[in-house]
């Protein structure tokens, strides 16, 4: 299911940032954590106000050096266990509605998932963002493997 905006183009749109990963999980497991289990390894259990539905609003936070930070949009193309595309608003974005894209392609031993990340403000922001999305990642990683 797609919104009415053009996902692709937005998730590509500059000041953007390209992370790729092979992940021991499988695409269906990856996809899952995406759209029903963000409590679990991004956001603060109890903040997750989340559906994965196109065009429904999320919100939730997350907790970092002991401070709440809000993050909220909403789903904007959901594929089952190929792609999750989503609007991403918080303060680190200086308040921009930028564009988060995940594609996941099964891979030798779990799967390749590529997360594009478009539409900063600037360059500053998005540098500032680009060395958080690996560490996510990889600790994405380490929750799905029970770690």
């Amino acid at each position: 299911m797609r919104t009415s905006i053009d996902p692709e183009a937005t998730a590509a749109t500059e000041p953007a940032l390209t992370v790729e990963r092979t992940m021991t999980a499988s695409a269906a497991a990856l996809y899952r954590a995406w759209t029903d289990r963000f409590g679990d390894w991004f956001a603060e259990p109890d903040t997750v106000l989340m559906r994965a539905e196109v065009d429904v609003p999320y919100f939730f936070e997350t907790l970092f050096e002991g401070q709440r930070h809000p993050h909220h949009g909403r789903f904007v193309e959901l594929v089952p266990d190929e792609l999750v595309t989503l609007t991403w608003t918080n303060a680190a974005v200086q308040g921009a509605e930028t564009v988060v894209r995940v594609d996941l392609s099964p891979a030798e031993g779990g799967c390749h998932l590529t997360l594009r990340h478009g539409g900063f403000p600037d360059d500053e922001t998005r540098d500032q963002t680009k060395d958080a999305w690996p560490q996510v990642l990889e600790h994405l990683d380490h929750v799905i493997r029970g770690e």
